[in-house]
Parts: structure tokens; C-alpha cells; sequence
């Protein structure tokens, strides 16, 4: 499945249990040699939600959060007729639903956005509004814990960053010592954002959907945008609205490309890569 080009593998884990190792993983997402992706989602059962998921980036880690593969999540065990779902993640319970009955539009609740250097994590105290950060043409970021960290660059080009150049050497900066997303900003009309991330693990994906919530929260705490946010990414277009309570929303639509079946023994890290 993918979300505007953010691409995910979903397996079912809910009936039998499916230990997935790291280097395993890491062979699946190669796309000349494996299935390919940016994001692999194990479901697996949960006592207190609709379902289960384990999330693992493109390198074989398991991580937190990622928001185009909720929205896949969603559409894939909404298919039914359900209107609704609650998903157990690493980030905390999340909430899935259709804004408008019958549309293939999803929104997630991404929980609350999250900005004490501590909760990033950052290696030291700072204002996270304004990190200490710079590499060539990026300096001054904001920096939100959507789940998983993010640092978020505002610019007036967006085109004129090497953010293949620059992403990975920012994304293993020091001042994360848990790595961060990279995102690249640029405020192009009212409440309307372009963006591109460079994710933690995945490298520079045609989206990132916790990086969207990361951008539109980082925007509004700068003074750029007011709490509700169009974020322009590649493929389409996010809908990120930063509630009152804290939570973020986003809302944008997740496409099924393909079905097939892979030998179990695959998964596990027994095999050379």
C-alpha cells in the first residue's frame, strides 16, 4: 500500500505470531532483491484496540510511529463498512476514521505533539523552537516529538536544498541521540506548506505523514500558519489540524497497489544478506 507515494508493506501477524528480525527486514525493503518499501507494518492482537501494529523503516529498525502507514492501516481493516478503528502502536492508542462516510479519505489522530528538549530527545537543554543546528543553507530548526523526533527547517526555496546531501549527516547529528526525521519546509500560501523529509532509517520518501503533523505544528509555533494546515508533499496534499487539547489530526488518503504471499522464512534473520 502507499500513502501519497510513501510506500508499506502490511503483514498479518493477528492469527499466528511473526517474529520479524532486523536484518530480515532489512533484506524485505530492498527493492531490486526483496519486496521494497519504506515502512514495514506487522498487525499483530491487542487487548485494548482493533489492532495491533509493529513498525519497521526501510534499515530493519523498529520505530514509533508513521502516519501514511496508519492511514493504510485503516483502509485496508475499514474496508468492512467500519467508520472507525483504534490502533495499539509503540506512540501510544491511536484513533482512525473516516472524515466523510464512504470516501477513501482517512484521518488519524497522531496523539499530542510534544516539544520538552527531553521528550524530542535532544542530548541537552535547549529551546526546541529554536535549535542550535545548522548544515550549509539549513540552520535554526523546531523541533517536535511526533511519536518519533522530528527537526523542521523553514526556508524560502525549497528546490534549492540538497536535502539528499544534507539529511543524513543532520539525521545523526549528536543533539539526537535517538537519530531525527529531517524536514524541509517552505510557507508557499495562507496556511499552506511545501514539504520534504528525510526520514529516519528510510531516507528522502515521497511523504511522511508524522513529518506533515511535525511541519504543521512547527509552523504554527513559529507564527507562520494558524493550527489547521495544508501540507504539499510530492503525490497530494495533508490535511494537519493541531487541536486545542494538543493532538494532532491528519487527514489524506491511502491506496492499495498489490497482494502477494512471501515465504515465512524470509522473516526471520537466518539467511545471509
Amino acid at each position: 500500500m502507499h500513502g501519497l507515494g510513501n510506500d508499506v508493506v502490511i503483514v498479518d501477524a493477528r492469527v499466528r505470531p511473526l517474529s520479524i528480525a532486523e536484518t530480515a527486514a532489512r533484506r524485505l525493503a530492498d527493492r531490486h532483491t526483496g519486496i521494497g518499501f519504506d515502512q514495514m507494518i506487522a498487525l499483530d492482537p491487542a487487548d485494548d484496540a482493533d489492532v495491533g501494529v509493529r513498525i519497521f523503516n526501510a534499515d530493519g529498525a523498529e520505530v514509533e510511529a508513521c502516519g501514511n502507514a496508519m492511514r493504510c492501516v485503516a483502509r485496508l481493516l475499514m474496508n468492512g463498512g467500519a467508520e472507525a478503528l483504534k490502533i495499539r502502536s509503540r506512540a501510544g492508542l491511536l484513533e482512525a476514521w473516516r472524515p466523510v462516510a464512504g470516501e477513501e479519505i482517512y484521518a488519524v489522530d497522531m496523539g499530542p505533539a510534544r516539544a520538552d528538549w527531553q521528550d524530542i530527545p535532544l542530548a541537552r537543554e535547549c529551546d526546541t523552537d529554536h535549535i542550535p543546528l545548522s548544515r550549509g543553507p539549513l540552520s535554526d530548526p523546531v523541533a517536535v516529538n511526533m511519536g518519533n523526533p522530528h527537526a523542521v527547517f523553514f526556508v524560502d526555496d525549497l528546490d534549492a536544498i540538497p536535502i539528499e546531501t544534507l539529511g543524513p549527516d543532520l539525521e545523526h547529528d549528536p543533539i539526537f541521540p535517538e537519530r531525527a526525521n529531517i524536514g524541509v519546509a517552505q510557507l508557499v500560501g495562507p496556511d499552506t506548506i511545501r514539504l520534504r523529509v528525510w526520514e529516519r532509517g528510510a531516507g528522502l520518501t515521497l511523504a511522511c505523514g508524522s513529518g506533515a503533523c511535525a511541519a504543521g505544528v512547527a509552523a504554527h509555533r513559529r507564527g507562520l500558519t494558524g493550527r489547521t494546515v495544508r501540507v504539499l508533499v510530492e503525490r497530494g496534499e495533508l490535511l494537519i489540524e493541531w487541536r486545542e487539547d494538543g493532538h494532532v489530526v491528519m487527514s489524506g488518503p491511502a491506496e492499495e497497489s498489490f497482494r502477494g504471499t512471501v515465504d515465512e522464512a524470509m522473516f526471520s534473520g537466518a539467511s545471509d544478506e
